[in-house]
């Protein structure tokens, strides 16, 4: 069991090769997994990317990304004589390995339990997949999070050629241990990367203890430079910023009924979304409701590189989710020394200490809330003192080059 700073000693990675595995990449909405692949490769290691589904929003994409996505294997894309090609190249390399791919894979749908279409669909996948790291040279595949695209490499891996490792966030993961496969992920797995303590402390709790050396703390990041402290802005109304999918989750009906009592108090502010999802049709009808749609805007999804100027004119940024891992957003936002509200929930605690580096609260607290924003719009002095502590925290524990290294010697402990 290492941590970040059992593995920072490593930060030459040249001639490392791996694939990365993600179930939509590049994602409007994980754009961290991007950068993350975008700075081990400027630190010497070879990445290959594979995606189990085509990104939805390319349009909205930066040119970097576009690109990327043109390198990038798209598993469920894959024509109906791709899939077969594929599938009998494994056969002719070892029909026994094959098999013992095959009876692996129903048993998983077995533990699962699954429905036997989806297990054949993971199986399918898996074989592409394998192909073509065959093809590609490749003998080990990393993936973004513990889900269905993690399942299709363990799938892989039971061929015996290939390896796999496994980005676990959480918490939905946590949630669903037996039908996500967990614990056999982990048992499997070369290592797991936690991306936070409390992650780790999760698995911790599923795995027996002889296992718990498999876990290493490598935290997410954001590059300090590219999100550089923004001028204090000169808003005449105080503007209130929320970035993120608008799904349950993220607690945003919460944000809203908070201002809905600001406005109540006669507090003036703006409150801007940036993202898109199932909950925006609820969440305009919310404000409707509340008397304040004229001073909420939502702005769809956007690219990654128009985010930064909402970071740079708001005020306050506010993530009071449910549920969480560590929000790349936070990251963001503190980085640009805007002053964050969010929940104290998960891993968030690890990133923001409340009245320090930030405002924390119990989620689902509205009153609560609306104490926190009320007291931020009217201290300028302390908006200012939380944004300069915050990014103090953010550039000492989640500097994306520094972890990327921390990255590099994961992989360098068993590849």
């Amino acid at each position: 069991m290492a941590d970040s700073k059992t593995l920072a000693h490593t930060s030459q990675a040249n001639g490392l090769k791996l694939g990365y595995l993600s179930s939509e990449y590049p994602g409007i909405s994980h754009t961290f997994i991007f950068r993350e692949i975008k700075t081990l490769r400027e630190q010497g290691i070879s990445v290959f990317t594979a995606s189990i589904r085509k990104p939805a929003h390319i349009d909205k994409m930066t040119s970097e990304e576009k690109k990327d996505s043109q390198n990038t294997i798209y598993i469920k894309s894959s024509s109906i004589p791709h899939i077969i090609a594929s599938h009998r190249s494994l056969i002719k390399k070892s029909f026994k390995s094959y098999l013992a791919m095959l009876a692996k894979s129903a048993s998983f749908t077995v533990k699962a339990p699954h429905s036997v279409l989806k297990g054949i669909g993971y199986f399918i996948e898996a074989g592409i997949l394998l192909s073509w790291m065959h093809k590609t040279g490749l003998n080990h595949v990393h993936v973004h999070f513990a889900n269905p695209a993690a399942t299709v490499a363990m799938v892989a891996s039971c061929f015996g050629t290939i390896s796999f490792s496994v980005s676990v966030h959480g918490p939905d993961i946590f949630y669903n241990v037996d039908t996500a496969l967990l614990v056999q992920k982990v048992k499997r797995a070369k290592r797991i990367r936690c991306i936070s303590l409390y992650c780790r402390s999760q698995l911790m709790r599923i795995i027996p203890y002889s296992m718990w050396e498999k876990l290493d703390i490598v935290r997410c990041g954001i590059d300090p430079d590219t999100f550089s402290p923004r001028p204090e802005p000169d808003n005449e109304i105080p503007e209130i910023l929320c970035v993120g999918r608008l799904v349950p989750a993220k607690g945003q009906h919460i944000l809203l009924s908070a201002c809905g009592l600001l406005k109540k108090r006669g507090i003036q502010f703006s409150l801007v979304f940036v993202g898109d999802g199932e909950d925006r049709p609820s969440l305009e009808h919310l404000a409707q409701q509340l008397g304040i749609n004229n001073q909420v805007t939502f702005t769809g999804a956007i690219g990654q590189d128009q985010v930064v100027q909402y970071y740079n004119r708001a005020d306050i940024f506010a993530l009071v989710s449910f549920a969480e891992g560590v929000p790349v957003v936070l990251m963001e936002s503190m980085a640009k020394q805007v002053p964050c509200v969010s929940t104290n929930i998960t891993g968030i605690p690890e990133l923001i200490e409340n009245s320090k580096t930030g405002m924390l609260l119990q989620p689902s607290d509205v009153k609560g809330l609306a104490h926190a924003l009320e007291i931020l719009i009217a201290d300028k002095e302390l908006r200012i003192e939380l944004g300069k502590q915050g990014r103090t925290k953010v550039i000492e524990y989640y500097n994306l080059s520094a972890n990327c290294r921390m990255m590099a010697g994961f992989f360098k402990n068993f590849l």
